[in-house]
C-alpha cells in the first residue's frame, strides 16, 4: 500500500480542489437570471449541468473524507465488509474503495 503520508496529502490536495469547485458552483448557481427568455433558456440548461457537477464533487468529497477518517483510525486499505485486505491495484485505482473486489462484487 502507499506511504499514507503521501496518500493523506493527496486526497487533502483533491479535497481542496472538491471543495472550491463546490463554492464556485454555489457561486455561478446564486447568479440572477438574464431577463431574456432565450438567455435564460440557456442558463437553467447550464444551471442543471452546474447542480450535476456539484453533487458528483460533494460525492466525491465525502469518500475522501471517509478515506481520510479510515486513515486515522488505522484501517484504510481493509475491507469494510469481510476485514480483509483491498489490493494494492483497486486502491491504486480507487483509491476512496472500502470494500475489496469479492465484497463489491456480492
Amino acid at each position: 500500500m502507499a506511504d499514507v503520508t503521501v496518500l493523506r496529502a493527496e486526497f487533502e490536495r483533491r479535497l481542496d480542489v472538491l471543495l472550491r469547485r463546490v463554492d464556485r458552483i454555489a457561486g455561478d448557481l446564486r447568479k440572477p437570471g438574464d431577463p431574456d427568455w432565450q438567455e435564460r433558456a440557456t442558463e437553467l440548461e447550464n444551471d442543471d449541468v452546474l447542480e450535476g457537477l456539484d453533487e458528483a464533487s460533494r460525492a466525491e468529497a465525502a469518500a475522501i473524507r471517509a478515506a481520510l477518517s479510515r486513515i486515522d483510525a488505522g484501517t484504510y486499505g481493509r475491507c469494510a465488509r469481510c476485514g480483509h485486505e483491498i489490493g494494492a491495484a483497486r486502491l491504486a485505482a480507487l483509491p476512496s474503495a472500502t470494500t475489496c473486489v469479492a465484497c463489491a462484487r456480492g
